[in-house]
């Protein structure tokens, strides 16, 4: 692999499934590479995108998500309603069949264990592990969750921005704080519970305040957000006070750095015209709360509006370079890119 191009980046999130879900892409476009989205094989070749966290999420009919493109100062977009269990459990179901597809069309490794991880991303596919953002496919006793790891599940949100039954989101608001609505319901503490038992890791990004104390009081895990950033940098409801970073760095966990332009701009609007020294603040608030062991990636590729200078996956060695400018080593690098990852999951799976 080019120096450019090493070492490779482990990501926290991203949105590709949902792509061919909605009918945007095909498991062809990924395997082949095609002319939209973020990610497909040929472009995560180019530029050093070895996988990551790939979700299934169950979208809403017209919702605040679709509006984004509005944010240009304050704003406080209106959340859609909860979804009815039959319908995310059916969309969900389609996502495992994605999953699927697009491992025997060669496009994926499904891994299940950090060492599954490891080894695939120093092979030619991308390394995928399964997460569910927004837990409305499981019901109240949690059965939906065993049947779910034993398909490959290693990764779960509680919530999206909307409510379940487990608990509540955070809104597309700036400025705001998470410090919205309830904790965690009955059932979503069960929920912890059991992620816990079957060691599926639980993520943070999109949980409220409270909720987020809840898992923090309840959980034997790592306390992970996989894309979130730096309230102190950029004060919107979806980024993570210092208070927060504490407690996450408290439990040896980790954050995945969101490269969404609203939640890396201090001014929170959906613009991608701006440089990557807005990037390297959070890094810098995020490694000063966190530590140098508990930051990585959490692109949120195929999900969000990322910086000019990356544009998509193969535009990642411009991130490298910006680090690597900004006083980042090989040491550091290294952990910054996987091996941070690959410590918080060896933790949370039991490794």
């Amino acid at each position: 692999m080019a120096a450019e191009l090493s070492p490779p980046f482990f990501d926290g999130h991203n949105d590709t499934v949902l792509k061919i879900l909605m009918g945007k892409a095909t498991v062809a476009d990924i395997v082949q590479g095609y002319d939209a989205g973020h990610i497909d094989l040929p472009r995560a070749r180019a530029g050093g995108f070895g996988g990551g966290f790939f979700a299934i999420f169950v979208p809403s009919p017209k919702g605040s998500a679709d509006r984004m493109e509005e944010a240009t100062g304050d704003y406080d977009f209106p959340l859609p309603r909860m979804l009815d269990q039959p319908y995310a459990l059916d969309f969900v179901n389609r996502g495992f069949e994605v999953f699927s597809d697009l491992e025997n069309a060669g496009a994926i490794t499904i891994c299940r264990s950090a060492g599954e991880i490891g080894v695939a991303l120093e092979g030619e596919r991308m390394a995928a592990v399964i997460h569910i953002e927004g837990a409305e496919a499981i019901g109240p006793d949690c059965a939906e969750l065993e049947e779910f790891h034993a398909r490959g599940l290693r990764s779960l949100g509680p919530v999206w921005s909307r409510p379940t039954i487990f608990g509540e989101g955070v809104p597309f608001r700036y400025p705001s704080t998470g410090d919205i609505g309830a904790g965690l319901t009955e059932a979503g503490k069960r929920l912890v519970k059991e992620c816990n038992r079957l060691k599926i890791m639980i993520d943070l990004s999109h949980l409220n305040e409270k909720g987020m104390d809840d898992v923090a009081a309840l959980s034997d895990a790592p306390l992970v957000a996989t894309h979130s950033n730096a309230y102190a940098v950029c004060p919107h409801a979806r980024n993570l006070t210092d208070r927060q970073l504490s407690q996450i760095a408290e439990s040896d966990g980790m954050v995945g750095i969101n490269l969404a332009s609203g939640f890396l701009r201090p001014d929170g609007r959906m613009n991608s015209d701006f440089g990557l020294d807005v990037l390297l603040r959070h890094l810098d608030h995020l490694i000063k709360f966190l530590g140098e062991d508990r930051v990585g990636l959490g692109s949120d590729f195929d999900g969000a509006l990322v910086p000019k200078d990356i544009g998509d996956c193969a535009g990642l060695p411009n991130l490298r370079a910006a680090m690597a400018d900004h006083g980042v080593d090989t040491a550091l690098m290294t952990k910054l890119t996987h091996g941070n990852w690959l410590r918080v999951l060896r933790k949370t799976w039991g490794e």
